[in-house]
């Protein structure tokens, strides 16, 4: 086979160096009134290859090879600062087990209060 999967691997690895780096995944910063923005991607690329050789009574010697590869960039967010506070704000909503994790601190925080606070007195 003349392309071996060494040298697709070698190329997919430098498109990756090249394509995936800080100024791809961190956008260019921006300012929306008083608020500093840095929009927050994701990248996706997955890649396929295969090839083989065999021989044949009436076709003789055949080889083949192909390769396939997709790319995907989805926003994720937004870093945005003013003053001396930075907070991610996510272009989707959480669902499921990951939606509880983001509200962990919240509901901890209510119940810690709510554990300091005296039990009311209840009369008849």
């Amino acid at each position: 086979m003349t392309t071996s999967i060494n040298e697709v691997l070698n190329n997919v690895t430098e498109f990756l160096r090249s394509e995936a780096k800080t100024d791809t995944v961190i956008g260019q910063s921006f300012q929306l009134g008083i608020f500093s923005c840095v929009p927050v991607i994701r990248i996706g690329m997955g890649f396929g290859f295969g090839g083989g050789e065999g021989e044949d009574k009436k076709q003789g010697h055949g080889e083949g090879s192909g390769a396939g590869a997709g790319y995907g960039i989805e926003p994720i967010g937004f870093l945005v600062s003013k003053d001396d506070q930075i907070q991610f704000i996510a272009t989707k909503q959480s669902r499921g087990l990951s939606e509880v994790f983001e509200k962990m601190p919240d509901l901890l925080e209510k119940f810690m209060n709510r554990k300091q606070q005296p039990d009311p007195v209840v009369t008849a």
